[in-house]
């Protein structure tokens, strides 16, 4: 009895560490201290940081260089708060994340990339990598340095061997995503000029409009952050030109002037877009909103509409991305946010797909010029393989500024149903029930 129960034990262990292994790889951080001097350092001051683990075989001279997501933080008040996470600050970030989806080294879950130099850059200026103020208040002792913190990144991967790049790519999640939209130009010109390439944005299109209340919530909000870090100065010319610099922090307003080949990944109803700028708590005082931003399965047939109505003015606002071939684009019908980072999203048996293609290859196909890829999806609930989100209202307060709740790598989001991780909890609790002392 003892020994069936010992095997019984070790099957259950052995199928644990190998769902372990499937699901993700940790990554080490790295701290570019030689920043610091540059002034290039994050909020409080602490150097910038990433995540780099090192290409191989065939892909050992092309890098991807993806950033990491986290909102923003628009005044004194907000950016202090920030100031004491690890969007704000090297010394509150884990020591390692895990690495999955665009990030894997393992070609079943990342057919094209994933031999790369894969690097996550960690976000920690509030901004999206375009803040440049030299005074720093003794009293806050904030920095506002977020484009400094973007070139000294990349001038320390080049010293690292990304100077002999022959392809690379800038990619981004959220306020990452937006990152490689702003900074797509400014990457190609970084890159050796004999190296191809291009960028990715998931989930970065964000788009003005007015919220449920009719006022113009998000517009203000980007002024301000634009005002607070001092960005228009690292904003696109062709933009700032024009336009007053807050409206150039939409992709709408810049996007049609990208030189470098981009492409867009995005839900056309995208959850943090509907939280956040369709439906933000302070356009919904009395929480009407609150349960259909939970779980799109508890929204009201008006709801649904003015959703509906939502992914019009987004496809609106993405037409100015054109048909050019250099312009992927891949946008589903579901309710999520981020679709590059999570294993379940970009490459599984059951990811969302569109004409039968899943994000992973689609992105592939168009990096590698095997064919161009621009796809739209129909209305929802049209696409059964949509990973739509349920958020827990205890981890995904209404709060727009100081911090974000998107998919951290460093501890996956439960949003998503996950199957893999489904059996992992049931074999440990198998395990507890069948095994523990008693």
């Amino acid at each position: 009895m003892a020994d069936a129960r010992l095997r019984t034990w070790l099957c259950v262990m052995l199928g644990i560490q190998i769902l372990l292994k499937t699901e993700a790889v940790n990554i080490g951080i790295t701290y570019v201290q030689n920043a610091v001097a540059k002034g290039a350092v994050c909020l409080d001051g602490s150097p910038p940081a990433y995540h780099f683990d090192k290409g191989f075989g065939t892909g050992a001279d092309n890098w991807l260089v993806h950033f990491e997501g986290g909102g923003w933080c628009n005044n004194v008040t907000t950016c202090l708060a920030r100031k004491e996470t690890r969007l704000g600050s090297s010394k509150k970030m884990a020591k390692e994340v895990a690495f999955s989806g665009i990030l894997s080294n393992k070609q079943s879950f990342n057919l094209d990339f994933y031999n790369w130099n894969r690097i996550k850059v960690r976000y920690c200026d509030g901004a999206s990598f375009t803040g440049d103020v030299e005074a720093v208040d003794p009293d806050t002792n904030l920095h506002f340095r977020g484009a400094r913190v973007f070139v000294a990144i990349i001038e320390d991967l080049l010293s690292k061997g990304m100077s002999n790049a022959q392809n690379a790519i800038l990619s981004g999640c959220s306020a990452g995503g937006l990152t490689s939209i702003l900074h797509c130009d400014r990457f190609r010109a970084l890159v050796p000029a004999s190296a191809e390439v291009k960028c990715l944005a998931d989930a970065g299109y964000f788009i003005n409009l007015k919220d449920i209340s009719g006022a113009q919530h998000i517009g203000t909000f980007y002024s301000e952050v634009v005002a607070t870090h001092g960005s228009a100065k690292n904003l696109p010319t062709s933009c700032t030109s024009k336009l007053r610099p807050g409206l150039c922090f939409f992709p709408q307003n810049v996007v049609e002037q990208i030189q470098t080949p981009l492409f867009i990944l995005n839900a056309a109803y995208d959850s943090w877009q509907i939280k956040n700028i369709l439906a933000p708590g302070v356009a919904d005082p009395h929480g009407t909103w609150h349960s259909c931003k939970l779980d799109i399965n508890n929204c009201s047939p008006d709801q649904l509409q003015i959703m509906q109505d939502f992914r019009l003015q987004f496809l609106s606002a993405l037409s100015i991305v054109g048909t050019s071939p250099s312009r992927g684009m891949f946008i589903d019908s579901c309710y999520s946010h981020c679709q590059s980072e999570m294993q379940e999203t970009w490459l599984r048996d059951d990811s969302p797909v569109l004409a039968k293609t899943s994000i992973a290859k689609a992105v592939g196909d168009w990096y590698y010029d095997r064919s161009p890829f621009q796809k739209i999806d129909c209305a929802y609930p049209c696409n059964p393989t949509c990973h739509n989100r349920v958020f827990d209202p205890n981890e995904h307060p209404e709060n727009i500024a100081p911090q974000s709740h998107e998919p951290s790598l460093s501890s996956p989001s439960p949003a998503y149903k996950r199957p893999k991780m489904q059996l992992l909890s049931w074999l440990v609790s198998f395990f507890i029930f069948n095994f523990h002392p008693r």
